[in-house]
């Protein structure tokens, strides 16, 4: 079905796996379109509670976007490609219904790193290298990463990473606050679906309505209180509040998923 990914699920976990491993995982707009109809589909099956987005191989998260495929590019098109990259994959992460995690191995550079940070929790490898070298190319990163990186690690970190085009080691991302953990590359998936597993218990609708709020707070025009107020009286239309105040009650473990 798929050329750029794979796709394995697990329980509720769905594990995608971005394998273009000669080319370091380097996204090309076809592995855009993929990632988004794979997404797309785990959005609205009901049998997947998390995403777990990884790379092949040992050396590449996602090494940045694939050059080839726009460097004769104009201003429209240079315009056209980051919007439309924005809307299929990276805004789509950041407001899709389930969590989303990136299990970051190895090199996640350019729209790599902008891939993980649009994600909801970040978890890398003990030889995880980050950043984002676009200005050393001419161009300032396209996929959000000028603004979510200044919100993860605040606006002066975010201008040095940015201005040097520099790479960052997974203990100086961890000390930033650009990823939730480092851990060693055989226990970065077990890490991943350790924290699946602990989502996993919890209401699924309570954690989308839990992700609105999060991201209301970062969108323009957006007032986070109202949208937080507004979601926590949609839950108490919804089956997992029935659920999960009858369980507390009658003191046992809750049942969201069948």
């Amino acid at each position: 079905m798929y050329n750029n990914i794979l796709i394995e699920q697990n329980g509720h976990v769905l594990t995608i796996t971005i394998n273009r491993p000669n080319q370091l995982n380097a996204l090309n707009m076809d592995t855009i379109l993929e990632l988004h109809s794979a997404l797309s589909d785990a959005d609205q099956a009901t049998g997947v509670g998390v995403v777990v987005i990884t790379g092949s191989g040992e050396k590449s998260f996602v090494a940045g976007a694939d050059i080839k495929e726009f460097a004769d590019f104009g201003i429209a098109q240079g315009g056209e490609l980051a919007q439309s990259g924005q809307e299929k994959l990276f805004s789509f992460i950041e407001n899709l219904s389930k969590p989303v995690i990136a299990a970051v191995n190895g090199f996640a550079l350019g729209g790599g790193l902008e891939l993980a940070m649009a994600s909801h929790i970040r978890i890398a490898s003990s030889n995880a290298r980050m950043g984002l070298p676009e200005v050393s190319l001419g161009v300032i990163p396209g996929y959000g990463g000028t603004q979510r990186l200044a919100q993860l690690v605040g606006r002066g970190k975010a201008n040095e990473m940015v201005f040097t085009a520099d790479m960052i080691k997974a203990d100086e991302a961890f000390k930033w606050g650009l990823v939730n953990y480092v851990v060693e590359q055989d226990q970065l998936m077990e890490k991943a679906n350790e924290i699946a597993g602990k989502i996993l218990n919890n209401s699924g609708s309570a954690i989308s309505s839990a992700i609105r709020a999060i991201n209301a707070n970062f969108q323009d025009g957006m007032n986070g209180y109202e949208v937080e107020i507004e979601e926590f009286g949609k839950c108490f239309g919804t089956a997992d509040f029935k659920e999960g105040t009858t369980a507390f009650l009658e003191k046992r473990k809750p049942s969201f998923r069948s």
